[in-house]
């Protein structure tokens, strides 16, 4: 599949996320808005205002590039993005839903607003670093697969579509040598070879919350 059609899969991947999280919505209630989310310390309410945070910083990116500049994901960085999830999470489910609905309104509006010029730019992630336009759509489409089953709503890992479980699956083993340690990189290469039984390896510093829930 070459790059134009791995961006269109995952922007059609990106608008089914939405719906399914939006059908799961429908019947938020307040008491569930402040339950715990499957993240520690993070409630319900923080994790939906991440995910339409989330998307804000794409549709500001993205929008930068129709513009033909390139802007950091988040305005102010990581301390501005931790603020503004603690100060929306509180909110009731009415205002949650309606937040994350325009979020992604907005997102999904700027999708079709881009051109094959635009999607050749970039962003910038918290660190400075370069973000190609073109890899956004697979990111967004991360974020709300993973999130929506962070909710504890109901929806779980087992329902993730087939092409994303593909896509990310084929990126997580592909960083998982330099995840880890030589050690465990030689029991397993040794026990996929054939040569030595299935090994116990530490992949706990591979695990993407750890990066505090992503971006």
């Amino acid at each position: 599949m070459d790059a134009e059609a791995q961006r269109h899969e995952a922007i059609e991947g990106v608008r089914a996320a939405h719906r399914g999280l939006l059908d799961d919505l429908a019947r938020l209630t307040d008491e569930q808005a402040r339950s715990a989310s499957l993240l520690p310390k993070w409630s319900v309410g923080h994790v939906l205002t991440h995910i339409a945070r989330n998307a804000d910083s794409h549709t500001r990116m993205l929008s930068a590039a129709i513009r033909g500049e390139a802007v950091t994901q988040y305005d102010g960085g990581h301390e501005r993005r931790a603020a503004d999830i603690a100060a929306g999470a509180d909110r009731s489910a009415a205002e949650l839903v309606a937040d994350f609905a325009r979020s992604v309104s907005e997102l999904e509006a700027t999708y079709d607003a881009m051109t094959a010029e635009s999607w050749a730019g970039h962003g910038l992630n918290a660190n400075g670093e370069i973000w190609p336009c073109e890899a956004m759509p697979f990111h967004r489409w991360r974020e709300v697969a993973i999130h929506r089953a962070d909710l504890g709503l109901g929806y779980t890992p087992a329902d993730w579509p087939d092409a994303y479980v593909k896509r990310e699956l084929a990126i997580s083993l592909r960083l998982l040598p330099e995840r880890l340690g030589a050690a465990d990189q030689v029991h397993l290469l040794a026990w996929l070879l054939g040569r030595r039984d299935q090994p116990s390896v530490d992949l706990s510093p591979w695990q993407f919350h750890a990066d505090h829930y992503m971006r």
